[in-house]
C-alpha cells in the first residue's frame, strides 16, 4: 500500500488537470479497470511467482518477444514513477519552505537530486528498512481515513459536489484522457508481482494482498476524490493544488486547531511515501532488469552485477539518467506534469494489455498449469474457461491506449522512440547470438541449466 497509496498524493491533481468535474468518475472507470488488473495479476502471478511481472506473463504465454515487449513497456512506467513521485515531493515540503513549492527552478532541482541521491543508494546496494517502510505505510493509511472521515463531515456538501461536478463536466476527450490519467492511481501492481520470488508462500500472499489493497485504495481514492471537489473547485484543484492535492484538502478543513495538526503531518507523510515510491521505482527497475536479462531479453550488461555491491549498477544508472532527463522539462515546461501522466499510461496500459492477453493464451495453451488462485466468471472456449474480467479489462486497456496514442504527441512520440530502441537492441542482440527472435533458443536453455 506504501507503493500504490502514494499516488493519491498527486494522482488527483494530474487527473484534475484533464477531467476537470469528472474527476471522480474518471477514478471510479479507472477503479473497475484497476480491480481487473489486479485480478489478472493475482491469477498470473501465484502461478508463476518469479520476478518480471507482466514480462514474465507474456514470455510464458507468448514468447521471447512479447516477454521482452512488455518488459520494455514496464521499463518505461518505472522510469516515470521515479520521476513523476520525485516531482510531486517538493511541492508537499514547500509547507515548511514556500520555494520547494512556488519555484519550477528550486522544485525541479531538488527533484533531481532526490533521484540522483536514491540512484547512489541502489547502486550501492544498502538495504531497505522494512520496519520504516511498513510504519510509514501504516500511518499514511490511518491519516488518509482520518482526512476522509473529517472531510466528509466538515467539508463534504452533496448540492455543492453536483453542481461542480456537472458545471465543469469535461469533454469526451478529456473524459477518456482522464481515465487514462487515473491509471496512475494505481500504480505498484506491477511492484508486488515483482517481489514473488522473495515473498513467503507467494501463491497465497501476493494474491490476498491485491485482494485486500483493491479494497483498501478504491475506498480511499473515492473518499478523497469526493472530499477534495467539495474542498475547491476543479479549477483550483487542476491550478493551485496539482501537484499537492492532499495538502488542498487540509488547507480547506474549517478548525484550525484541526488544520494546524493536519498541514505539517501530510507534508512529512507525503514527503516520506513519496520518497519510498520513487525509491521503490528504482528497485522495481532493478529487478526487472535482472529478471530479463537472466532470460536473454536484453544484453547481459544491462543485468550485470556490481562486483563489490551485488547489485545490477549499470541498469539502475542508465534508467535513473532516463528519470532525470524526464524531469529536465519541469525547468521551462508549463505542461510538464500532464506530460509525464501520458507518458506514464502509455507505459503501464500497454504493459497490463500484455498481462490480460496472456492470462487469457495461458488459460488456452496450458490449462494444466497450477493456479493457485483463479479467476472466476469464467466462458466456455474450446473446452476452456476464459476469465471475463480479463477480456474486458484487455478490451478496454487497448481502447485507451490507443486514443493516448493517437491525441497525445508528447507520449505517442516519446514512447513509439523508447520502444523502438528497445526492439532493435533486442534485434541485434539476439540475431548476434543466434537466438531466434520469438521463442527461447538453444542457448537461453543452457543458460537456464547452468543456473
Amino acid at each position: 500500500y506504501g507503493n500504490v497509496g502514494s499516488s493519491i498524493y498527486y494522482a488527483l491533481g494530474i487527473v484534475a488537470l484533464v477531467a476537470m468535474g469528472a474527476t471522480p468518475v474518471a477514478l471510479g472507470v479507472a477503479g473497475v479497470l484497476f480491480i481487473f488488473t489486479a485480478l489478472t495479476y493475482a491469477e498470473g502471478t501465484a502461478a508463476l511467482p518469479e520476478a518480471g511481472g507482466s514480462a514474465s506473463f507474456a514470455r510464458h504465454g507468448f514468447g521471447d518477444l512479447a516477454g521482452f515487449t512488455a518488459g520494455w513497456a514496464l521499463m518505461l512506467s518505472y522510469i516515470v514513477t521515479i520521476s513523476i513521485s520525485a516531482f510531486t515531493i517538493p511541492p508537499y515540503l514547500g509547507f515548511f519552505w514556500e520555494p520547494f513549492k512556488a519555484s519550477p527552478f528550486v522544485g525541479t532541482t531538488a527533484a533531481i537530486g532526490i533521484v540522483f541521491f536514491l540512484m547512489v543508494l541502489n547502486v550501492v546496494g544498502i538495504r531497505e528498512t522494512s520496519f520504516v517502510n511498513v510504519g510509514a505505510a501504516m500511518l499514511d493509511i490511518l491519516t488518509q481515513v482520518s482526512l476522509v472521515v473529517i472531510g466528509f463531515i466538515l467539508l463534504f456538501n452533496p448540492t455543492v459536489l453536483v453542481h461542480r461536478i456537472f458545471d465543469n463536466w469535461p469533454t469526451t476527450e478529456n473524459l477518456i484522457l482522464g481515465i487514462a490519467l487515473a491509471s496512475i492511481a494505481y500504480t505498484g501492481i506491477e511492484t508486488m508481482s515483482q517481489m514473488a520470488e522473495e515473498t513467503k508462500k507467494p501463491e497465497k500472499s501476493v494474491p490476498r494482498a491485491l485482494v485486500m489493497m483493491i479494497v483498501a485504495v478504491l475506498v480511499i481514492f473515492a473518499g478523497i476524490s469526493l472530499v477534495s471537489l467539495s474542498a475547491m473547485p476543479p479549477e483550483e484543484l487542476a491550478s493551485e493544488w496539482a501537484r499537492d492535492p492532499v495538502a488542498g484538502i487540509a488547507f480547506y478543513i474549517p478548525i484550525e486547531l484541526i488544520r494546524t495538526v493536519l498541514k505539517p503531518l501530510i507534508a512529512v507523510l507525503a514527503g516520506t511515501i513519496l520518497l519510498i515510491a520513487t525509491n521503490a521505482g528504482l528497485i522495481g527497475i532493478s529487478r526487472l532488469a535482472f529478471s530479463l536479462g537472466s532470460h536473454n531479453l536484453v544484453p547481459p550488461v544491462l543485468s550485470q552485477v556490481h562486483p563489490r555491491f551485488k547489485t545490477p549498477y549499470i541498469s539502475i544508472i542508465l534508467f535513473s539518467i532516463a528519470a532525470l532527463l524526464i524531469l529536465t522539462p519541469g525547468f521551462f515546461a508549463t505542461d510538464v506534469f500532464k506530460n509525464m501522466g501520458t507518458l506514464y499510461a502509455f507505459g503501464s496500459l500497454l504493459s497490463f494489455m500484455f498481462a490480460h492477453a496472456s492470462i487469457v493464451s495461458l488459460r488456452l495453451r496450458k490449462p494444466e498449469l497450477s493456479r493457485p488462485f483463479k479467476i472466476g466468471w469464467n466462458i466456455q472456449v474450446k473446452g476452456c474457461e476464459i476469465p471475463v474480467s480479463a477480456v474486458l479489462g484487455l478490451a478496454a486497456t487497448s481502447v485507451i491506449w490507443i486514443i493516448i496514442l493517437i491525441t497525445q504527441p508528447y507520449s505517442r512520440w516519446l514512447g513509439i522512440i523508447w520502444m523502438a530502441v528497445g526492439l532493435i537492441v533486442y534485434y541485434l542482440y539476439r540475431r548476434k547470438h543466434g537466438m531466434p527472435l520469438t521463442h527461447a533458443g538453444e542457448q537461453e536453455g543452457l543458460t537456464r541449466k547452468r543456473e
